[in-house]
């Protein structure tokens, strides 16, 4: 990464990233320009390329940033005594189409372990599913799961289902992801899967 560690270059990257992540989210990847990013936070391009290397580095560093913002909305509805449910994580990609385009794109590039975001999608994947098997088990203790479920890879299949679901939508739009992965939940046998 090119920027220094000191605080105002990190200071820096947090206004470039938090700038970059409305644009991509609005504009999508193709649409979002290198100098329409560093107009944004007031840089060159060699300005805003100074602080991420490239441009793969930049968009890697901004799906990040998403990841960090969605789990920062899931803890705080969470803190509000809300509980998100597995079928309220579409609504989230939903609102911004333009980074589940970058992240469609993205996760199927870094499948080279050259890549730029290969270790980010390969350690998101885990933890997606690690995430999801824990909230399964959860299901399972309370005795909503089934024991012929096994969480392990049921996380996998809904993990997959979640990717595979944004790349049909970004097709077409009138795709309910929500519903679908309440189906989903429903499959497994679930009870009341339009809660989960």
């Amino acid at each position: 990464m090119a920027s220094s560690n000191y605080p105002k270059g990190l200071a820096k990257r947090e206004e470039i990233l938090t700038a970059a992540l409305a644009i991509v989210a609005e504009r999508g990847y193709n649409r979002a320009t290198i100098r329409e990013l560093a107009e944004a936070a007031g840089l060159s391009k060699t300005g805003l390329l100074h602080h991420f290397g490239t441009k793969e580095e930049l968009f890697a560093e901004i799906l990040r940033r998403r990841d960090v913002v969605d789990e920062a909305q899931i803890e705080r509805a969470t803190s509000a005594g809300l509980d998100p449910k597995i079928s309220d994580l579409p609504r989230l990609s939903s609102g911004v189409p333009g980074l589940v385009q970058l992240y469609t794109r993205f996760s199927a590039e870094a499948t080279d372990p050259e890549h730029t975001a290969h270790d980010f999608f390969r350690e998101r994947y885990e933890r997606a599913r690690e995430r999801s098997r824990a909230v399964l088990e959860k299901f399972r203790a309370e005795g909503r799961l089934p024991a012929s479920v096994d969480p392990e890879q049921a996380a996998t299949a809904l993990v997959a289902l979640l990717d595979g679901l944004q790349i049909q939508w970004l097709y077409d739009s009138s795709i309910d992801m929500a519903a679908e992965v309440a189906f989903f939940l429903a499959q497994l046998g679930l009870d009341s899967p339009a809660s989960e």
